[in-house]
């Protein structure tokens, strides 16, 4: 679950910042549902993620923090933004494998993440 967590906060639809050593929560009343549920803004935050199109300020966050929240199993991460992670990782493995698979290939071509958190993604429902 947290490579879910990771991921998302690492997959830019939860837009965070970094701010001393938290990432901001101003971000954190993003409604990702709106995101997930429109697919004009859900393809402009994944061209963004793959360097495929511009970024929107908070995209652009994210872009630059999924690094570090994936090093560092998303320990800088509130707890809203491990939640909505998941939520969007769950959401890309069910509905948008095409998507998830992508992200994969860019952000964890080795598999070193999907390995570390695939028991924990499991634990709660997560087929990674």
């Amino acid at each position: 679950m947290k490579t879910a967590l990771a991921l998302c906060v690492c997959l830019g639809l939860v837009a965070i910042a970094l701010a001393d050593d938290k990432y901001t929560n101003k971000f954190d009343n993003v409604n990702v549902d709106d995101i997930l549920k429109n697919q004009r803004l859900l393809d402009n935050y994944f061209k963004c993620l793959m360097d495929k199109g511009r970024c929107t300020p908070d995209g652009a966050e994210l872009k630059k923090s999924l690094p570090d929240a994936l090093t560092s199993r998303c320990s800088k991460c509130t707890e809203k933004q491990k939640s909505q992670t998941e939520k969007v990782v769950r959401f890309l493995i069910e509905k948008k494998p095409v998507l998830w698979k992508e992200l994969k290939q860019k952000y964890d071509p080795e598999g070193k993440y999907e390995a570390t958190y695939k028991a924990e993604a499991e634990a709660h429902g997560v087929k990674v």
